[in-house]
């Protein structure tokens, strides 16, 4: 990257393991201090201990949140305004669950908006006075080639990352005359912690490849690599861009799930017309 972070502080949320830290290690690697956070403290450690080792001299914090939670929130983004110059965002924290519609539970559905929607305005809104604050700065969310494609079964998770784009957007708009960019990105299939059932079953990945023109699934690094590049001086005219980071599989059409359905559900994985 040719624009150096060094002096730049960076929230990741999400940031213990997959896409965050890996965000987290981009970051730090170009000189941003970066703050993760996270639920998991141990897992939030073993993190910092990871990045300080492939960069010595990284200055990693760790700040446990529920991005649900708005005082967790709040005390993060204090924590990233303490640390100097707060300017970048990478709204991260989320999770997938895959049910049929009509067996969808209301908890079910409650959670996932709130983590992956309410969580994501929520570090939106705490933080972007504090970027404005600093004279501007960057946020990027992660999204999902679900927020575009649908994804049958998986209903919650995809109106989740369809709003979480609205909401990207409209704080691009309303925020750009302060100096505050938002963008997202939509990863595809990429192996993580979250995605490890899915790709257990192989039936399931072929398909996947099958939707990709790139013919691969991605890497942590992929999406890090766009991330990064978002979040810094050479997007300075990026804003209220949703970019796909998926092998081209947005061109295609989303996942068959039927198997791991049929394993999970059986018959009940689709609703039964009445018997006559």
């Amino acid at each position: 990257m040719n624009g150096s972070l060094s002096g730049q502080v960076a929230l990741v949320t999400g940031g213990g393991s997959g896409i965050g830290l890996e965000c987290a290690r981009s970051l730090a690697g170009d000189g941003a201090i970066v703050v993760i956070a996270g639920r998991d403290e141990e897992r939030l450690a073993a993190a910092r201990a990871e990045l300080v080792a492939d960069h010595p001299g990284a200055e990693v914090i760790t700040s446990r949140c529920d991005v649900t939670a708005e005082a967790d929130v709040e005390a993060t983004c204090a924590v990233a305004a303490d640390a100097g110059n707060f300017s970048m965002v990478v709204v991260n924290a989320g999770y997938g669950s895959a049910a049929p519609f009509h067996r969808t539970t209301l908890d079910e559905w409650n959670g996932v908006l709130a983590t992956n929607l309410t969580g994501a305005f929520l570090t939106m809104r705490t933080a972007a006075p504090l970027l404005v604050a600093n004279g501007g700065g960057s946020i990027v969310a992660v999204s999902s080639i679900a927020g575009v494609s649908t994804h049958r079964f998986m209903t919650a998770y995809c109106v989740s990352k369809a709003g979480l784009e609205m909401l990207v957007k409209q704080v691009a708009d309303e925020l750009g005359a302060v100096g505050v960019r938002a963008n997202a990105v939509r990863p595809g299939l990429v192996p993580t912690d979250a995605t490890e059932g899915m790709m257990s079953i192989p039936a399931i990945v072929d398909d996947y490849m099958d939707q990709m023109p790139l013919g691969r699934a991605g890497t942590t690094d992929d999406i890090a690599g766009l991330v990064r590049f978002l979040l810094g001086p050479e997007s300075a005219w990026i804003t209220g861009a949703c970019i796909s980071a998926d092998g081209g599989h947005h061109l295609r059409r989303g996942p068959n799930m039927d198997p791991i359905m049929q394993m999970l559900h059986g018959d009940d994985a689709t609703i039964q017309p009445p018997s006559r």
